[in-house]
């Protein structure tokens, strides 16, 4: 247990919560609980995909901690910010093994979007809000904001968001391609830990592969895609979790991944 940050397990899954009252706001120092949290978990062989949730029921994360921007405005370097600590966090995100399911409830705001949008899936209650309202403050998103978001819902949608500083609901989200799946608030747990737990009963091999594959290839050509795609495939299959996989299901039997 951290001040920010705690962390429970059902099987494989491991369900982090962000608990900073009222509104679970990402301080620099909850980003960097939550950074050796996620270093922490990565490196655990028994931790096969981790869900992310804002503790109490009013918000996800609705922003970043706006009490530290004054003195982030007088510091030489602006490098122990919030908005530079949510871009160093999605970039561990995207480097490591383990995959990460979203659970949104609530608001879900500026640097709490930015952080949702560095997970691979996101469950979302239907009563949720979402949006970057940074400009309203005169500032532009800068955890990711203006990078991640045209990628999930394309250019035109995502300079509507952040140029108006609006909010979208859940369902507007899922149409949009900014969440994956909404359901019910009550329903908001055992769906994300549904998703998290079916991630986790496949090979972890297969499952750092198709990541890597995913952050690797985004800006390049189809071919270079393909071929890198192809390499992953003969990896897969040369690998233990591909062999095991391949013998189970010839054998009419639910295969055992242990991740080599």
């Amino acid at each position: 247990m951290g001040q920010f940050i705690s962390t429970d397990h059902d099987g494989h899954v491991a369900v982090v919560t962000i608990d900073n009252p009222p509104m679970n706001a990402l301080s620099a120092a909850l980003l960097e609980e939550l950074e050796a949290e996620v270093e922490r978990l990565d490196a655990d062989v028994e931790t096969r995909a981790i869900v992310l949730r804002g503790g109490g029921e009013r918000a996800f994360v609705a922003g970043a901690d706006i009490k530290e921007f004054p003195a982030l405005r007088e510091s030489a370097t602006q490098e122990a910010g919030s908005a530079r600590g949510i871009q160093r966090l999605g970039t561990r995100m995207d480097a490591g093994h383990t995959p990460f399911v979203a659970a949104i409830q609530g608001f879900c705001l500026g640097g709490g979007l930015e952080l949702a949008m560095c997970c691979d899936v996101r469950v979302c209650a239907d009563d949720a809000c979402l949006g970057q309202p940074e400009i309203k403050l005169g500032l532009i998103p800068g955890g990711g904001g203006t990078q991640r978001l045209p990628r999930l819902v394309g250019l035109g949608r995502a300079m509507l968001l952040n140029l108006t500083g609006d909010f979208v609901d859940a369902g507007t989200a899922e149409r949009w391609g900014l969440v994956e799946k909404v359901v019910p608030a009550a329903e908001l747990m055992p769906a994300a830990l549904e998703v998290a737990g079916a991630i986790a009963s496949r090979s972890p091999h297969a499952v750092a592969v198709l990541r890597e594959l995913a952050r690797t290839t985004r800006d390049l050509s189809l071919e270079e895609g393909l071929r890198r795609e192809a390499d992953g495939f003969r990896r897969c299959l040369a690998s233990e979790d591909g062999l095991e996989g391949v013998t189970a299901f010839i054998e009419k039997r639910e295969p055992s991944f242990t991740g080599r």
